[in-house]
């Protein structure tokens, strides 16, 4: 008997940034993955919770700096929305100024922007899959 894995879910990710630019280029990016779902693209954190209650992400992806509500103020926000969803501080701050504020925040997981691209994508993959996992059991 041949048996297949049905492993490949597919994720469901927001993306947030107030550079228009980057939105695109991340729109982009992850719209070839074939088991990457873009639920939404917003340019502040007041948009992006609102996404989240019409389309509730597995993961998102999270300028810290923009105006309107910044990512530190979101993040708390969307946790409470969608506890399961897992959030990447997608930032051009250094990483200790993020850790000096990860107590005030809801964020998963932290990568700067000059990251290289599969390095974000594969971040996005590994907190989807737990985000699906935990939102199952």
């Amino acid at each position: 008997m041949l048996m297949l894995s049905c492993k490949s879910s597919i994720l469901r990710v927001l993306i947030v940034d107030d550079h228009e630019l980057t939105r695109l280029a991340l729109k982009f990016a992850f719209s070839r993955e074939e088991n990457i779902q873009i639920v939404g693209v917003a340019e502040n954190g007041k948009e992006a919770i609102e996404i989240v209650k019409r389309f509730p992400p597995n993961v998102v992806v999270l300028d810290l700096q923009m105006p309107v509500m910044d990512g530190w103020m979101a993040s708390n926000h969307i946790k409470t929305i969608v506890p399961n969803t897992k959030i990447i501080a997608y930032s051009s701050l250094e990483e200790t100024k993020y850790h000096e504020k990860k107590v005030t925040a809801s964020l998963d997981a932290f990568c700067k922007k000059d990251a290289p691209t599969n390095e974000l994508i594969s971040l996005i993959k590994k907190l989807g899959e737990n985000s699906i996992n935990n939102s199952v059991t």
